[in-house]
């Protein structure tokens, strides 16, 4: 493990550096960002090039400015950066938690089942749904209507309206995004009847 001295003075360097980073991301010069954050040029100048200390009240300043929070401005590289999925080989899917936001998950899926047709099977829940076809053509039945979802398409729809997914000539892959309401309602939804709790409509559980 670093000595703390070291480990500080690399989390120093890093926001340092993430500061101008964030500064030429935007397009910024450094009169603009100074103009933003009421800070001179010659000071925003030597807080990127560690002539001079971070103070707290600035890098609140800082991060406002640069449409971040303080938080992420400061946060640590993390040493966990990779993450092993969580794999179910009956259904074809694995699952990856987003660390940043434990409410949400990121699903991907095979399917080689249309969807229902009987609206009765749609399921319906709070929260947001997003999801790509990575191959295949997927087919999305969206209340009363139905949408085709090519390859390289995305689609995003809340998930208050009765839902259901599935392949159209032949077997499909999508990943999907779900946030912490949609997360929850498939779980309900497998507690209520027993069944398994399916992604969108499709067969396959998504915890």
């Amino acid at each position: 493990m670093l000595p703390m001295a070291q480990e500080d003075g690399q989390l120093d360097s890093l926001v340092r550096k993430r500061i101008r980073a964030l500064r030429v991301a935007q397009g910024w010069s450094l009169e603009e960002l100074a103009a933003r954050a009421n800070l001179s040029q010659s000071s925003l100048s030597r807080i990127e090039n560690g002539q001079r200390r971070l103070a707290l009240d600035q890098l609140v300043t800082l991060a406002r400015a640069l449409d971040t929070t303080l938080d992420q401005l400061v946060e640590n590289a993390a040493d966990d950066v990779v993450i092993s999925p969580m794999i179910d080989g009956t259904h074809g899917l694995m699952r990856w938690p987003i660390k940043g936001d434990p409410g949400m998950s990121v699903v991907r899926q095979r399917m080689t089942d249309p969807p229902p047709d009987n609206p009765a099977r749609m399921r319906a829940h709070p929260g947001r749904e997003w999801l790509v076809v990575l191959s295949g053509t997927a087919v999305l039945m969206l209340g009363h209507r139905r949408f085709r979802i090519e390859t390289n398409q995305a689609a995003e729809f809340p998930t208050m309206m009765p839902h259901a997914i599935g392949a159209e000539g032949g077997p499909c892959e999508i990943m999907g995004i779900f946030d912490r309401d949609a997360r929850r309602g498939h779980r309900k939804e497998a507690g209520a009847d027993g069944s398994e709790a399916d992604c969108g409509g499709t067969r396959g559980p998504c915890e």
